[in-house]
C-alpha cells in the first residue's frame, strides 16, 4: 500500500514516503504530513507486549506502506536501538508521584538519538538503493546537532552541515558536535541565536535550484521521520506505567521549544494512544506556553536559560500542529504563516483540551532539581526539571503523569552544580571529550555565507 505525505500549504502534488524522507522541508515551504492518520485503538492490547523496536516496527509501519518491506524496517529499528545501552531502550522509573520516561540512553545522551539513529540509518538505506548522494543540513540548539552528526558519521554518500548558535549551547553540547571529525561533518558556530539557524536553514531550503543541485536533506523535525520516530515512545511510556498502576490512561509532561516533541505526542493521541493529556512545559522562551493560554503566538527575544536546547521563540513544527487546528485547510495556514512571518504574531480561534501548558523559569528549575535530589536521589537534567515543575501544576488522580526525560544531566554541569552545589552528574562520554581536538567555522547567519561554505566545501 503506497503511503501519500501532504504539505501544510498545499502548494505541491503528494509524494511517497521515500520522497518525504529526503525531501525534508516541502518544495513549496510548508511542512510534510501523512494524508490520513491512521486509527491503531484495535491493536493496542497486541502491542503491550512487545519489546521496543519491535514495537517501533509497529506504530511505524501504517506511515511507511510501500517505502519499506517488513524485513527492511525491522533490520533498520532493530540496528538504529542497538546502539543505546540501556536494554529497554527507553527505562520507565517511577521517581516520587511522577514516572520519569528515559529517553537518553544513545550515543549521545539526548532523546534526539531515538529518532536521529534511525533517521541515519534510512538515508543511508535510500542512498544505497539509488546510488545518490546527500548533503544534510541543519540548526541546532544543542541536542539535535550531535545526535544527527553521531547518526550520519563516516556514511558513505553523505555530507551533514550543522549550525549552532556560538556560545549558546552547553561546553559538553558543543564538544559533543566539534570533536567529530570525520570527513564528511562539517560544525558551523553562527554568530546568532538558534532562530537565526532555523531562519537560514528554511531560506536555504526555498532557494529550490540551490536545494536540487546540491541534494539537501534535513535532518531538524521538519523532516518527517523524525516526528514519526518519537510517536512510538508515547506508547512505550503509556503502556510501561499502566502495567505498574492499572490506570486506564495517563498524561505525558513534555518539555519543548521546537514543537517537534510534544506535535509526536499529539500524532499519537490522534492513533489512539492512552493518553488523556499533553502538558506542555516552557521555560522562559514561553511562546508556546502563552499560545496554549492565550491562542495567541508572538514572538519575543530569545532568553539564555539553564535549558538552553528550548530558548527558541520560533517553533518550527508549530505550523504542522496549526494545519489540524485550522481544520486541515492550506489556505489558512498559509494565511496564517504569512501574517506570521510580516508581523511576529498570528491568533488560532478556539481551545485545545487536549493540551495544558506553563513555563517553568530559573527558580523552578534549581528548586525542582533540588528537591528530586534530596527526596528520591535522582538528579534530572533542567529541560527535564522544567516539564516536572510545570507537571505539578495539573496532577490528576485518575491519570498518573509521566513526564519525558529528554537529556542525561552531566550535559549541564552548570545548572547542576548550581542546584545541588556540587558537580554530581558525570558520564564516561562526557569526560572523554575534555582533552579532544575540535573543528570548527564561525560564520555570520546569513543565507549567502552559508550556502557559500557549502559550496566550497563540497566543491
Amino acid at each position: 500500500m503506497e503511503i501519500r505525505y501532504i504539505s501544510t500549504r498545499g502548494g505541491m502534488a503528494p509524494v511517497s514516503f521515500p520522497e518525504a524522507v529526503m525531501m525534508g522541508l516541502a518544495d513549496d515551504g510548508g511542512l510534510l504530513l501523512p494524508a490520513a492518520i491512521p486509527d491503531v485503538r484495535t491493536r493496542l492490547d497486541g502491542w503491550r507486549g512487545l519489546d521496543y523496536p519491535a514495537l517501533a516496527a509497529e506504530v511505524m509501519r501504517p506511515f511507511i506502506g510501500d517505502g519499506l518491506t517488513d524485513a527492511e524496517l525491522k533490520d533498520l529499528v532493530r540496528r538504529s536501538y542497538a546502539t543505546f545501552t540501556a536494554q529497554e531502550v527507553v527505562p520507565v522509573l517511577a521517581v516520587g508521584d511522577t514516572f520519569i520516561a528515559e529517553l537518553f540512553h544513545g550515543p549521545t545522551l539526548a532523546f534526539k538519538d531515538i529518532a536521529l539513529q534511525f533517521l541515519g540509518n534510512l538515508f543511508e538505506h535510500y542512498l544505497k538503493k539509488s546510488g545518490g548522494t546527500l548533503n544534510i543540513i541543519g540548526a541546532t540548539s544543542g541536542d539535535t546537532g550531535s545526535a544527527a552528526i553521531y547518526g550520519v558519521r563516516g556514511k558513505a554518500g553523505i555530507h551533514i552541515f550543522i549550525m549552532h548558535p556560538q556560545g549558546r549551547v552547553s561546553p559538553l553540547q558543543e564538544r559533543q558536535m566539534t570533536c567529530v571529525l570525520d570527513a564528511n561533518v562539517h560544525n558551523i558556530a553562527i554568530a546568532g541565536t538558534f532562530d537565526d539557524g532555523q531562519r537560514v536553514l528554511k531560506e536555504i531550503f526555498n532557494d529550490l535550484p540551490f536545494k536540487k543541485r546540491y541534494n539537501l536533506g534535513a535532518v531538524n523535525s521538519v523532516n518527517w521521520v523524525r516526528v514519526l520516530a518519537q510517536i512510538v515512545y508515547y506508547f512505550w511510556a503509556a503502556f510501561r506505567v499502566q502495567e505498574r498502576t492499572g490506570a486506564p490512561a495517563v498524561q505525558v509532561a513534555v518539555p519543548t521549544g521546537n514543537f517537534g516533541d510534544i506535535f509526536a505526542g499529539y500524532m499519537a493521541v490522534r492513533m489512539g494512544a492512552p493518553i488523556t493529556r499533553l502538558i506542555l512545559a516552557t521555560n522562559e522562551n514561553d511562546i508556546l506556553s502563552r499560545f496554549f493560554t492565550t491562542g495567541e503566538y508572538s514572538m519575543g527575544a530569545v532568553v539564555p536559560t539553564l535549558s538552553p536546547s528550548m530558548d527558541i521563540q520560533v517553533a518550527s513544527n508549530f505550523e504542522r500542529y496549526l494545519y489540524y487546528r485550522v481544520g486541515q485547510d492550506p489556505a489558512r495556514v498559509c494565511e496564517l504563516m504569512a501574517g506570521f512571518a510580516a508581523t511576529k504574531k498570528l491568533t488560532a480561534p478556539g481551545a485545545d483540551p487536549l493540551f495544558a501548558a506553563g513555563c517553568g523559569g530559573t527558580a523552578d528549575v534549581l528548586r525542582v532539581i533540588h528537591d528530586c535530589h534530596h527526596e528520591h536521589g535522582y538528579i534530572l537534567d533542567p529541560h527535564t526539571a522544567v516539564g516536572v515543575a510545570v507537571a505539578e501544576r495539573f496532577a490528576d488522580p485518575a491519570a498518573p503523569t509521566v513526564c519525558l526525560a529528554t537529556a542525561h544531566p552531566a550535559k549541564f554541569a552548570d545548572a547542576i552544580v548550581q542546584a545541588l552545589g556540587a558537580d554530581l552528574a558525570h558520564h564516561p562520554i562526557l569526560d572523554a571529550l575534555v582533552d579532544q581536538p575540535t573543528r570548527c567555522t564561525v560564520l555570520p547567519p546569513e543565507q549567502g555565507a552559508i550556502q557559500g561554505f557549502i559550496r566550497q566545501t563540497l566543491a
